[in-house]
């Protein structure tokens, strides 16, 4: 899933790893430590989209109101974009470990407010509190893990960071299940976010300040202490020199990018051609990242497995857990590929897998809608006048109805599927808590989102193949690009411009799916994805150079003269002239 990111990683350096930890086994506990910050992040990520489930049910508003469970899920990403922007600020001012801590705090008040809640309103006060602290550790755990690692394994020890975030998704799936036959379910699917942030947030309190950090801050007596505990004996004196040397290497780059406020920053950046170019490239692909939809399936498995046609929140949470763990597997799969087969290759290919994916799931959704069960008169009325839908009973042509224009006709409709065979002719009901146990007191299917399908358990495999296909490629690499292309001295401020568009992206995204499934239908919610993963892969193609084993200097040349595209090949070669 998609907001943190795999570093850059090759085999050797995990042999190392193994090898360095098992001897320092200090250095691995501050990695993991840290990276609980990734695990919450993918922990919430995760969550809301089983807790809405049960969300819905308690409030019949949030239930009936699309907006509502649109701006539940998505007010976390929205807290997300102001906690990166002052995570980032933060950590420059009070430190990496304050920062992650006040982002516990944050997550653990969050997770309370929306454990307790009496009404949507205080659920969407808690999501944009969590998001706060998502936000800050978002940037902050990678950047901890980053600067307390040894140099010759700190993309291994980095990489722990993006597997507890794939992990923290994984385990969400794991909770939702657990509490789905506790009494208050959604209230204790999302208030055991709290458990991990309290276990962080003990845990920093024995750990020490980033190095780098205190260096910076003229505590260099106490970074050299820390070092002590990470290195030999024989490297401190090695590590403090070189601390020293990109210090100074860093303030020297941040004078000549100049000191002003974000703005002016941002403004000089872009005037700059090499970075103006390393910009497009960067912000082409995050933001192709999202529109594919990543975060959808993401944010709404469980609801989309209904659409899909399997009416039990059980079953939906159960189908969704197999998303979630593919998407774990993916990122393992990227870091063995990415530096073998190159970052554009395995965009590309992604894009198209991703592409194919999307078309086939528009056509299983259309047949499915087509093909739907008729809505039967007889059966609409059988368990009284009032528990019909009103707006069925009084439509010009009933006869033409199926489940899929009753349950598209309102939100208070729902289809209550044949006894004998869910696939017959069904009732039109009104969504109420007696129609609802009517249904079921019957030992008949009550539908409130999808219909029953054929096609549901197609279009299932086919949600697991689009998983596969963007993990291992627009899942990780846009990350690995973005920590790749852009010059040092300008490092800091374009990354936080990528963030920031990013994190837009996906509020855009997920703030707005339910509302397109409501106007487009799910085919064509699916198929405006597809148009939208197109665009991407020309843009893509025509704008992302590979950047695979090229140092730094390399990059910069290249992107001087002017990137030209070649079909999955290497431009190495090619950009040596100028454009």
């Amino acid at each position: 899933m998609v907001e943190g990111g795999v570093v850059k990683v090759d085999k050797t350096e995990f042999t190392e790893c193994f090898k360095i930890v098992g001897k320092t086994p200090y250095i691995m506990r501050l990695a993991l430590s840290a990276g609980i910050g990734g695990l919450l992040f993918g922990y919430d990520t995760g969550v809301i989209s089983g807790a809405l489930l049960y969300i819905r049910e308690d409030f019949k508003e949030v239930d009936q109101k699309t907006w509502l469970q649109e701006t539940i899920v998505a007010m976390a990403v929205a807290g997300a974009i102001i906690g990166a922007g002052v995570g980032g600020v933060l950590n420059d001012k009070l430190g990496r470990k304050p920062t992650m801590m006040l982002a516990d705090v944050l997550f653990l008040i969050g997770s309370l407010v929306m454990a307790v809640s009496p009404a949507p309103w205080m659920i969407i006060i808690g999501r944009v509190v969590v998001g706060l602290g998502v936000g800050m550790a978002s940037m902050t755990s990678p950047l901890y893990i980053s600067e307390t690692s040894p140099a010759n394994i700190r993309g291994a020890l980095g990489a722990t960071n993006g597997l507890l975030i794939t992990g923290g998704q994984f385990l969400s799936y794991l909770v939702n299940i657990g509490f789905t036959k506790v009494r208050g379910t959604w209230r204790w699917m999302l208030g055991v976010a709290g458990v991990p942030a309290i276990v962080q947030l003990i845990l920093m309190f024995t750990l020490p300040e980033s190095p780098r950090w205190l260096y910076r801050n003229n505590k260099i007596s106490e970074a050299e202490e820390i070092l002590g505990r990470i290195y030999s004996p024989e490297q401190v004196e090695e590590e403090m020199e070189a601390l020293k040397t990109s210090i100074e290497h860093e303030m020297a780059e941040r004078k000549a990018v100049g000191e002003g406020n974000a703005l002016f920053r941002a403004k000089k950046a872009w005037e700059n051609i090499v970075v103006r170019r390393g910009l497009i490239a960067g912000i082409t692909v995050l933001v192709t990242q999202q529109f594919v939809g990543i975060n959808t399936i993401m944010y709404y498995s469980p609801t989309i497995v209904q659409l899909a046609g399997f009416a039990s929140n059980s079953t939906a949470l159960a189908l969704s857990l197999v998303t979630s763990g593919l998407n774990a597997v993916g990122s393992i799969v990227s870091m063995m590929f990415v530096d073998r087969y190159g970052r554009r290759r395995l965009m590309l290919i992604s894009m198209v897998a991703i592409i194919s994916c999307l078309l086939v799931l528009a056509g299983i959704f259309y047949e499915s809608a087509k093909a739907a069960p008729r809505i039967s008169h007889l059966d609409s009325i059988h368990l009284g006048a009032n528990s019909t839908c009103p707006v069925y009973a009084s439509a010009s042509s009933p006869i033409s109805w199926s489940c899929t224009t009753c349950l598209k006709a309102s939100k208070a409709c729902a289809f209550c599927a044949n006894g004998a065979n869910e696939f017959h002719p069904g009732a039109c009901l009104a969504q109420t808590d007696f129609s609802k146990k009517s249904c079921k007191g019957e030992h008949r299917t009550y539908f409130t989102e999808g219909c029953p399908s054929r096609f549901g358990f197609l279009a299932v495999v086919f949600l697991g193949l689009y998983i596969i296909t963007y993990s291992p490629g627009m899942g990780t690499v846009p990350w690995i690009l973005n920590s790749e292309i852009y010059p040092l001295r300008y490092r800091g401020i374009c990354s936080g411009i990528g963030a920031v568009t990013l994190w837009s992206a996906n509020l855009i995204v997920s703030e707005t799916f339910l509302t397109l499934t409501d106007a487009l239908g799910t085919a064509g919610t699916f198929l405006l994805y597809a148009c939208f993963s197109i665009v991407g892969l020309i843009l893509i193609f025509f704008l992302v150079p590979e950047t695979k084993g090229m140092p730094i200097e390399e990059i910069e040349k290249m992107l001087e003269k002017g990137f030209r595209p070649s079909i999955f090949g290497s431009n190495k070669e090619k950009n040596k002239s100028p454009a």
